[in-house]
């Protein structure tokens, strides 16, 4: 059992894991009500996902309502408010995503806030939640975010320009459903930077000032698999590889709901805001910046991730990078709002669990670097 620093468990109550595990979503869910709210986003409506599931929830005997998520953007926080108004409407006993990470932290939060007497904004703003939500089931179909196995959810609020966390122990998954089914299909642009992320947060948890021998086991599984099968299921999209993927990123996802992350995840959350770039692919850019800025201060971590990888880290996640031809989102663009990206950096949690104390000084060289 994997438990956060004040020895609260971290580890969802159910891990299914094999191929067409997504049919089991209704007797899973059918535990804790015979009423629940399916959210989804339009990729799992194209591959008949909707289609598959809605008889067995009937054949259960079940009433489940699907809220169509119409975009891939990262969630905003009027979104939480359209997917509460439903579940409550419908008097929901459960919530359940189907999608990316996007899904999943729209899905998360609604269930976590179900109880809720104030608004997502002020929870975002850290207002103390009075209440447990209800029970949220997560279905993963990238490999990537994690988020079926963190107890937060990134949301943006768009009137303030920014990308924050809404965290409680309660929004951890109940159940957790890995079907690599679901993960045949992905453009390749979609598996190298879900990929890419969810390297970015094994390493990033493995260094962590808060890792711990538990996280650093999950952690180096997840870096040995991504670095081992992302290249091969871009290349041939075989089922193995993505099998191995979307293990790996849960395994990543439970080693950073405890040890947290880093400077690259400090950074990335204003830089998505302001500039539009996919998640995965800010971290892929930032990481061997990461690495140059946080050797000295990784001691004998650098050499364990060498050992497990098979050489010099550096020259592994230079090789990794430039082998899957990540672009860079920044090169040639104008910074913007250089203090607020500055100010917000500093200011992030997970900025506060990087190995190395960082600066202001050192943000100016991490941008440096970036554009």
């Amino acid at each position: 059992m994997i438990t956060d620093l004040l020895g609260k468990n971290l580890s969802p109550q159910k891990v299914l894991f094999r191929n067409g595990a997504l049919l089991e979503l209704p007797y899973e869910a059918s535990e804790f009500s015979a009423i629940g709210l399916v959210v989804h986003g339009l990729s799992f409506q194209r591959n008949n996902g909707l289609a598959r599931l809605r008889p067995l929830f009937e054949a259960a005997g079940m009433e489940a309502a699907f809220f169509t998520r119409s975009t891939s953007r990262e969630p905003l926080l009027g979104e939480i408010t359209a997917v509460l108004e439903e579940a409550r409407s419908l008097g929901a006993g459960w919530i359940a995503g189907i999608g990316g990470g996007s899904v999943l932290d729209l899905a998360k939060a609604a269930a976590g806030l179900f109880y809720g007497s104030r608004t997502p904004a002020d929870y975002q703003d850290g207002a103390k939640l009075e209440k447990p939500g209800i029970p949220f089931l997560a279905v993963p179909t990238t490999a990537g975010t994690g988020s079926e196995a963190t107890p937060n959810s990134v949301i943006i609020n768009p009137d303030q320009k920014t990308k924050l966390s809404i965290r409680a122990p309660g929004f951890l998954a109940k159940k957790v459903i890995l079907d690599p089914e679901l993960l045949d299909g992905l453009p390749s642009s979609v598996v190298r930077d879900s990929g890419m992320d969810a390297f970015v947060q094994a390493y990033e948890a493995f260094i962590s000032k808060n890792a711990s021998p538990e996280t650093d086991a999950f952690a180096l599984e997840a870096l040995r698999l991504i670095h081992l099968h992302l290249p091969q299921a871009i290349a041939h999209k075989r089922r193995e590889h993505l099998e191995a993927l979307l293990l790996a990123s849960y395994y990543a996802g439970v080693a950073l709901s405890a040890a947290r992350l880093g400077v690259i995840h400090g950074i990335a959350h204003p830089l998505g805001v302001l500039y539009g770039v996919p998640h995965g692919l800010i971290c892929a850019a930032c990481l061997t910046i990461s690495v140059r800025l946080n050797r000295d201060a990784m001691g004998g971590k650098y050499a364990v991730l060498g050992k497990m990888l098979g050489g010099d880290f550096l020259e592994i996640t230079e090789g990794l990078t430039s082998g899957l031809a990540v672009p860079s989102p920044f090169k040639g663009r104008p910074l913007l709002e250089k203090e607020k990206i500055i100010r917000e950096t500093l200011s992030s949690g997970s900025t506060a669990a990087n190995p190395k104390t960082i600066t202001r000084e050192d943000v100016e060289w991490f941008l440096r670097e970036l554009f």
